[in-house]
């Protein structure tokens, strides 16, 4: 038991040792009903993050759909990455960090089980996440339609048929969206458009341009 907390509690489990702590909290404040669960989804064709940047929403909405962790609520993919990393730096450091003799070589260990314990965590999590998301249909497919109609801003620096993001301002709350648009066309950061239709099969909306609309 002693060499158990001594592991939990040392580099680099510790980390993830205080992020299970508030994975703990966040699902107990959602079994008594205060915190909302299905207002932490990120769909990644829909993407809520009230409190980051544009740009910064399309840098993690490019890494969490390359990473194919997109599909399911957020909250789940966090607690998934959390106790996945937890388990996998548990027993590296049971395991491996203990037989390290000194400790300098310790901390150069912990850092590179660290880093394949996150890795390895994405990995796993992309395969858990997978077979989840037919659960999750139903409700995106419901937000997907209500936003045809819709105005959005472009985030990114360009749209085409290939790549582009933009937000939509939904219930206070700003919205990441995959968008395309066919070229040649005047979107760019910064600018409005119309979302006039929703592709399933790419998980993405066509947009254009508001003085086109006009």
């Amino acid at each position: 038991m002693r060499e158990f907390l001594s592991v939990i509690f040392g580099f680099p489990t510790f980390l993830y040792s205080l992020a299970l702590v508030v994975v703990l909290v966040y699902w107990i404040a959602a079994v008594i009903g205060l915190v909302d669960f299905g207002e932490s989804s990120i769909d990644l064709d829909i993407a809520e993050h009230a409190d980051v940047s544009v740009d910064d929403l399309g840098t993690i909405a490019g890494y969490v759909v390359a990473f194919g962790l997109s599909g399911v609520p957020f909250s789940i993919v966090v607690t998934l990455l959390v106790v996945i990393g937890w388990t996998l730096s548990t027993l590296a450091g049971i395991w491996v960090l203990a037989w390290v003799p000194t400790l300098p070589l310790q901390i150069v260990a912990g850092l590179v089980v660290l880093g394949a314990c996150f890795a390895l965590s994405i990995v796993i999590a992309a395969r858990i996440v997978r077979p989840l998301r037919g659960a999750f249909v139903t409700e995106y497919a419901r937000h997907n339609s209500d936003l045809i109609g819709q105005t959005c801003t472009i985030t990114t620096g360009s749209v085409d048929e290939k790549q582009g993001y933009a937000q939509v301002a939904q219930r206070g709350a700003g919205l990441l969206i995959q968008v395309w648009a066919p070229s040649p066309n005047t979107l760019e950061r910064g600018s409005q458009a119309l979302i006039v239709e929703y592709d399933g099969a790419a998980r993405r909306y066509l947009v254009q341009p508001m003085d086109a609309v006009a």
